[in-house]
């Protein structure tokens, strides 16, 4: 059973929650879809959906499927995710396009945020956030997950920004955006697959309680944007900073040779550095999203409260 048809598709049980006032999280699905290879893409959102439910709320994977937009995926939508190769990668200029053509679509935290916010679920989990990416003062890319933080009110719990990217721009626009980037216990912006990046937190959360409170003050302010909360991967999980970075090199000059433009280079990157580490990448990169999940359900269940 299903509610009836909306901007967004909700399962009973999503509906009833949001209705209730109780804690749901979004989640994305490119990370599904385009982030991972089968079938530990599957394992992994199957995984983390356990783990929002074990903190006390309820998971909401956000997708297109057969053109509608959905939020709360059944295990065997989440299978058709997970290895269907023709399930498009969906950043919110394609939301119109995906669900006119009755197509399946992986909706990018941009997209996933939009869709979020049409629901009604204030908090989204992650790995890594899109940013600025590297020579964008000669390509102009850029993630639309800048502009997305800027104009809808979802907060989203990440690692920090993917590796591959600039983050020192990438901060910057958020700045420039007046989008509210806290660190979660540290001091230190993290860098996706490590804990450090050499750049100092905007903000630093001491407690869940904080952070909860933050979002209640930015909607009380009447801030529009978005909320970045920046959980560095744990400690034993990481991959330092100076070992990943030659890894990055090197999958940057692959890209280059390639010459791989556009939505197509965060996956290719993903996957490049993937082989490149023997899979240490992927181990990484399975971790934080686990971590940014228990800390994202923590921050659903007191904002709720």
């Amino acid at each position: 059973m299903t509610s009836p048809p909306g901007p967004v598709r909700l399962t009973d049980e999503v509906r009833d929650a949001l209705a209730d006032g109780r804690p749901v999280v979004a989640l994305e699905s490119t990370i599904i879809s385009h982030g991972m290879p089968y079938p530990a893409n599957v394992a992994m959102a199957t995984e983390v959906e356990a783990i929002v439910r074990e903190a006390g709320a309820v998971p909401a994977t956000i997708a297109v499927l057969g053109g509608v937009p959905r939020a709360g995926l059944t295990e065997a939508d989440l299978d058709l995710l997970a290895s269907d190769p023709d399930v498009a990668k969906v950043s919110v200029r394609d939301l119109p396009h995906v669900v006119a053509r009755r197509g399946h679509g992986a909706t990018t935290v941009a997209a996933t945020m939009r869709l979020a916010a049409l629901a009604g679920i204030d908090v989204f989990v992650t790995g890594g956030l899109g940013g600025v990416h590297r020579g964008a003062a000669e390509s102009f890319d850029v993630s639309a997950d800048l502009t997305e933080l800027a104009v809808t009110p979802v907060t989203v719990v990440c690692a920090g920004v993917k590796s591959i990217l600039d983050i020192a721009l990438t901060l910057e626009v958020l700045e420039t955006n007046g989008v509210p980037v806290l660190v979660h216990g540290s001091d230190e912006f993290p860098a996706f697959y490590s804990r450090s990046s050499g750049y100092a937190a905007p903000s630093r959360s001491h407690s869940v309680a904080e952070l909860a409170a933050t979002m209640t003050a930015a909607r009380t302010l009447g801030l529009t944007s978005g909320i970045v909360v920046a959980n560095p991967v744990p400690e034993a999980d990481e991959i330092p900073a100076a070992e990943i970075g030659a890894v990055i090199e090197q999958a940057l000059g692959d890209l280059d040779a390639l010459g791989i433009g556009g939505k197509d280079v965060t996956p290719y990157l993903l996957k490049r550095i993937v082989e490149l580490t023997g899979g240490a990448s992927l181990a990484t990169n399975i971790a934080l999203v686990k971590s940014n999940a228990r800390l994202g359900a923590a921050l659903a269940v007191a904002y709720a409260g």
